[in-house]
């Protein structure tokens, strides 16, 4: 796997060489996870694992064989056929399906729907669980997602729950939408956020829920600087050794 998380900001991280942290940050649909998750990793040198990126990479992959994503058993019985890899190149996250870069594919509304229907299944958890786990073994990692603080890294180090309103997410993906041309209805795109948030609740496997030991992160009135600040004050307060001076 190739990486790239060298940087001379990164200088001004103490840990020794064999120290392992890893910042476990889970949240809803639109909470901007990701964006903020990926911001952290580069301002501290750590490996970005973009979880919501996998199973995207498999509704992807039931999409192009033409396999309903509600239909559990038919999913359970393909999942094997995907088999997804992370890598960065030249400082950028690829999401790689059976060796095709998939990385723009897997960001439209269609492919993030599913995956909210596809990520419910044990069978696909269990697929890309190990991933997961062998990835934050080796390496210094941020991963986000829906339930790695209490399922995929329950002993991570630093753990955030990252929300906002459902209005307040609708209107950030209505802006992205737009920003990319993209025709959109604020409106859907609430209910689909509402959708999206009791589907993951409700889900028999491994549910969106804040971990116990979690810190609450509520970003709706917040700017990106100032999540990122949060999110990392968490992490210097569960251990991680850095100079804060470099981020206040």
């Amino acid at each position: 796997m190739e990486e790239s998380v060298s940087s001379t900001e990164n200088n001004w991280i103490k840990r020794d060489e064999e120290g392992i942290f890893r910042i476990a940050v889970d949240g809803p649909a639109g909470a901007g996870k990701s964006t903020i998750a990926r911001m952290v990793a580069h301002r501290l040198g750590f490996i970005y694992v973009d979880t919501g990126a996998m199973y995207r990479a498999v509704a992807l992959f039931c999409i192009q064989k033409g396999i309903c994503t509600e239909d559990k058993e038919a999913v359970e019985q393909a999942v094997g056929e995907a088999h997804i890899t992370i890598c960065h190149k030249n400082g950028m996250q690829q999401v790689l399906l059976n060796g095709q870069d998939v990385s723009g594919e897997i960001r439209t509304e269609e492919v993030g729907n599913a995956a909210s229907a596809v990520s419910a299944y044990p069978a696909v958890r269990a697929h890309l669980l190990n991933l997961q786990r062998n990835l934050a073994k080796e390496h210094s990692v941020i991963m986000d997602g829906r339930d790695i603080g209490t399922c995929v890294l329950p002993d991570a180090e630093a753990k955030v729950f990252l929300t906002a309103s459902s209005h307040v997410r609708a209107i950030r993906r209505y802006k992205e939408l737009k920003e990319k041309g993209i025709m959109c209805n604020l409106e859907e795109i609430e209910q689909d956020i509402i959708e999206r948030d009791r589907r993951d609740m409700n889900r028999e496997a491994s549910p969106l829920v804040q971990a116990a030991d979690a810190v609450l992160l509520d970003s709706s009135e917040m700017d990106i600087n100032q999540v990122i600040s949060s999110i990392i004050q968490v992490a210097v307060s569960r251990g991680l050794p850095i100079d804060p001076s470099v981020w206040r």
